[in-house]
């Protein structure tokens, strides 16, 4: 970590526990998380996954994603924690940043609004990387319109059964236990519940993988009449949407964490080639147009970190829901890492577009960041109702 990048650490944004969190899991993921990355894309990315979140878990660093009455690192889910957590590593790994991610976000219903006993059935494997979550919200109809969903739970002897698909799901075919946001259609016509369903549940089946630009488990999942327990409802009965937006609500912060590693490790990359690489008698770094742009790139780094780092305090210190300024944190971090990147890319000119280099790869993960999660657009609509005060 440079001294440039360790400047927003003594913004008051931040405790001593948050900066000592930064610098060991900085350490930690630059010796254990870095080979992963330098061995390149041909691996199994399911297997890879795997490994990184035994290695999250064996290294303690899955705890920030639980809270510490069932084994966590802090009283409740800490979203400074979280996005110090997913800036690190989006400056070694995006597959690493994805699978501590999906700890997060799979088991956060849980967490944040699960009864004692969902808690600690499947809280504890979080932490310990032995359980790989998995949060299951879009279909094919309902990605940015979440009321549009289509997937049903109808009450039945001993529990629900669940019927439907979802797709779009990360995690799928790896995932120890998903948490899948239905329809309620005996309870009214919008209402909604979330259900924690395992990976073995009878009537449950993976039905479809699907290959994205940057390649992590993502696929289609299905529900024939699963069955599930009362007990697996988490949160009120009728209240699945109220679960999953405040769910959302604590983790879209964390997005933009990630597009602020992402960016960073482009500055760097475009830093290191501008200073060896000579054109025209010079160095590049040494020409006007190519400092210009290496000082807006890092203008868009600094505004992403204060947006980012004010959300994620405001939420662990002022306010329960922080949907306004996890909106302008999500959507400003991703928007203008898309650009860092591609700045980056073009500094690099031949070598920014080979297959497999740093910064190729960082062009592709990026861009997924703008959709999940809430896409840009949603961000904007979000930022403009509270805006007006509609």
């Amino acid at each position: 970590m440079t001294a440039r990048e360790r400047d927003h650490l003594g913004w008051p944004f931040f405790d001593d526990a948050h900066r000592t969190l930064a610098r060991d899991f900085w350490s930690w993921a630059e010796g254990e998380i870095a080979p992963h990355d330098e061995a390149g894309e041909g691996h199994d990315v399911d297997a890879l996954c795997r490994t990184i979140v035994r290695e999250l878990g064996e290294g303690g660093w899955l705890r920030f994603c639980v809270p510490a009455l069932h084994g966590g690192a802090i009283a409740k889910l800490d979203v400074r924690a979280l996005c110090l957590c997913r800036e690190t590593l989006a400056q070694f790994s995006g597959l690493a940043d994805f699978a501590f991610a999906m700890q997060g976000l799979g088991s956060g219903p849980i967490s944040l609004y699960g009864s004692d006993e969902l808690k600690a059935r499947y809280l504890p494997g979080v932490r310990e990387g032995k359980r790989i979550a998995a949060f299951a919200l879009s279909e094919t109809e309902a990605g940015s319109d979440v009321t549009a969903m289509r997937t049903t739970a109808r009450r039945v002897n001993g529990g629900w059964a669940l019927n439907g698909e979802k797709t779009f799901i990360s995690n799928a075919g790896i995932a120890d236990h998903y948490v899948v946001f239905t329809r309620l259609p005996d309870e009214g016509e919008h209402v909604f519940g979330a259900f924690v369903v395992d990976a073995d549940a009878r009537g449950f089946s993976v039905t479809d993988r699907i290959e994205t630009l940057a390649p992590h488990p993502l696929g289609t999942i299905a529900f024939d009449d699963c069955r599930v327990k009362h007990t697996a409802v988490v949160g009120p009965v009728g209240k699945g949407l109220r679960v999953a937006l405040g769910t959302l609500d604590v983790f879209r912060s964390t997005v933009a964490a990630a597009a602020l590693g992402f960016a960073r490790r482009a500055l760097n990359a475009a830093i290191a080639h501008a200073k060896r690489r000579n054109v025209f008698g010079k160095p590049l770094a040494e020409h006007q147009l190519t400092r210009a742009k290496i000082a807006e790139m890092a203008v868009a780094i600094d505004a992403s970190a204060l947006l980012v780092y004010r959300a994620a305090w405001t939420r662990d210190t002022v306010a329960d829901r922080v949907t306004r300024e996890a909106a302008m944190a999500k959507l400003y971090a991703t928007e203008s890492a898309q650009h860092v990147i591609d700045d980056a890319l073009q500094l690099l000119g031949g070598r920014g577009v080979i297959a497999g280099a740093p910064v190729e790869r960082l062009y592709r993960e990026i861009r997924a960041l703008r959709i999940y999660e809430g896409t840009s657009e949603i961000q904007r609509l979000v930022i403009a109702e509270a805006v007006l005060g509609d």
